[in-house]
């Protein structure tokens, strides 16, 4: 997983942790492996931003899967919505490919496919640009793929009711609910070659993924 230290990568790899998997979160410092190691997880340093694709590939051998759920966070400039949400996404599809590791999960954001919204100017328009970009790298790299656009990411507790589409209002959801679709959908086969939209509404997580 890329992104683990992030508070969606931590609840995914909690929950991988609690259904007897064995996650693996990239982290830029040591100093962030505490918390990947309370989530049961195993930490390896790699700075998605600035690691050669060679050392990365090194870092996820042995993956059944990867999940990028990293990005350049609130408050960054322009240039790294690139080198992050753009840059270390195609990486990581590169380092995936490179190690034969088919299926790869990204958290993109709503408006990310929306034409208007991606021609929005200003620093969000970037990050959206830059996460469709991401997006469609993925689509065209032959990998097993979902694409998931979140809306606004609350720390409310997760409800485990979503609702996914291929074009939804704009509304917000837990990151607990977030982390619990990424990781139905990484059980789930329909979801290989998916895209869509993602908020809190009345659908249990496991019934609106296996829906897709």
């Amino acid at each position: 997983m890329a992104g683990g230290h992030g508070k969606i990568g931590l609840r995914l790899l909690r929950l991988l942790n609690q259904d007897g998997h064995r996650g693996r979160g990239l982290i830029r410092n040591e100093d962030q492996a505490a918390a990947l190691r309370s989530a049961g997880a195993e930490p390896a340093v790699v700075d998605l931003e600035h690691v050669p694709m060679p050392d990365l590939a090194i870092a996820i051998q042995g993956a059944d899967a990867v999940v990028f759920a990293a990005g350049a966070g609130p408050g960054s400039g322009e240039e790294r919505k690139w080198t992050m949400d753009y840059g270390g996404a195609v990486k990581l599809i590169e380092a995936a490919q490179h190690e034969g590791i088919r299926r790869y999960v990204i958290v993109s954001a709503m408006g990310a496919a929306d034409p208007a919204a991606i021609g929005a100017s200003g620093t969000f328009g970037v990050y959206l640009q830059a996460k469709h970009d991401a997006d469609e790298k993925l689509r065209a790299s032959g990998l097993d793929y979902t694409i998931v656009r979140p809306g606004g990411l609350t720390d409310d507790n997760g409800t485990g009711l979503v609702s996914v589409g291929e074009r939804l209002e704009r509304g917000q959801i837990p990151r607990d609910d977030v982390a619990s679709v990424l990781w139905a959908v990484l059980r789930t086969d329909s979801a290989i070659g998916r895209d869509f939209d993602l908020v809190s509404g009345d659908t249990p997580v496991d019934e609106a993924v296996a829906a897709l």
